[in-house]
């Protein structure tokens, strides 16, 4: 017996580390110390802090794995990969620096997995950090033919006296919601169930099964389930460094992911603060309406699972909300004022 008997092909992997060189590589800043291909990733601390403090954080992409697997697309998903990690980061005011991530997979597919690279070294990009490093881990037995997960691991920089932590924002401080490109990459747990017991058994039902993520429902546009579905997270990550600064004077963010509003925005609070949020005053996607109506799934519901069209929110002085909102309308991001912060223990109020 051998290693490839066993299931592990040493060679291959060499093969696609190799492959995937120039894609690591175009991610890298002046920063990055140390060949391609080490044990480790190095990377030196930028000039001009004071008192710099690391922030890190991790994340994955979840179940929205399973449709780019089954529609055999995987060149968005790296980008989620990546932006669930620096969206977290940012929330404090930090500038992402590096990225790593973990690949494992049954048995390596070089073509796959290098389109699920090169989406992660283009969400790199469009975050301006870079690829430090990463494991591609080939595990027969555990994982299925043509499966694969995926986790992120982000360190950014940030000064320590300009730290978001929640106590600077302010009773009275309006809230500004950036929009999302849809369902992002969470709640897709219920987003496969209502496919796949709803649209599938239609199909069924009709004995004309075609591919449920293909199918094309009226209230969004033509467009298809699988299209729609498998739009990448959206990278806040270069328009608020920038309002931060030209000197946008943002006092909390929120990263809107998984728990929807309700469970994230309060993390950007400090004791005694709550939100009031009026749920009419921003467009929400026509995604959220299909996966309501066909999955029968009550309001409450829908805002405690999914993002419904805000995938970020800053906390601002409230005569600053226009200017802020043009700013990130400028940037290409649409956003609207969504609320207000009050006097509470930390919960969201909806009106």
């Amino acid at each position: 017996m051998d290693y490839r008997e066993a299931g592990v092909d040493v060679e291959a992997g060499r093969a696609f580390v190799e492959g995937i060189r120039n894609l690591v590589q175009s991610t890298h800043r002046a920063e990055v110390l140390g060949k391609f291909g080490g044990f480790s990733g190095a990377f030196q601390l930028p000039t001009g802090y004071r008192e710099p403090v690391l922030v890190s954080g991790t994340d994955g992409v979840g179940t929205k794995l399973k449709i780019a697997q089954i529609l055999n697309r995987h060149d968005t998903v790296g980008i989620d990969l990546v932006a669930m990690c620096v969206n977290d980061v940012l929330t404090c005011g930090a500038q992402p620096l590096f990225f790593l991530d973990y690949l494992a997979t049954g048995k390596l597919n070089s073509a796959q997995l290098t389109e699920v690279v090169s989406g992660i070294a283009r969400g790199c990009r469009m975050a301006g950090c870079a690829l430090l490093g990463g494991e591609t881990a080939e595990m027969p037995g555990f994982y299925q033919s043509g499966e694969y997960d995926l986790a992120g691991f982000c360190v950014g920089i940030v000064e320590k006296s300009k730290i978001l932590d929640g106590s600077q924002v302010q009773v009275g401080d309006a809230i500004v919601g950036l929009a999302s490109q849809g369902v992002h990459s969470n709640g897709f747990s219920l987003v496969r169930k209502i496919v796949q017991e709803t649209v599938a058994k239609v199909g069924d039902e009709g004995g004309e099964l075609l591919n449920p993520w293909h199918t094309c429902p009226e209230l969004l546009g033509g467009k298809s389930l699988a299209e729609v579905l498998l739009t990448p997270t959206q990278i806040y990550v270069k328009p608020v460094l920038d309002a931060l600064a030209a000197g946008m004077e943002i006092h909390g963010m929120a990263h809107i992911t998984g728990g929807g509003i309700p469970e994230n925005l309060p993390r950007c609070l400090g004791a005694g603060k709550s939100v009031e949020i009026d749920t009419s005053s921003w467009v929400v996607p026509p995604i959220f309406q299909w996966l309501a109506e066909t999955g029968n799934i009550s309001e409450e519901e829908m805002f405690n699972t999914f993002n419904m069209g805000i995938g970020f929110a800053i906390a601002l002085p409230s005569a600053k909300a226009e200017e802020s909102r043009q700013w990130f309308e400028s940037q290409g991001i649409a956003a609207y004022t969504i609320g207000i912060a009050i006097d509470g223990n930390g919960t969201v109020v909806t009106v």
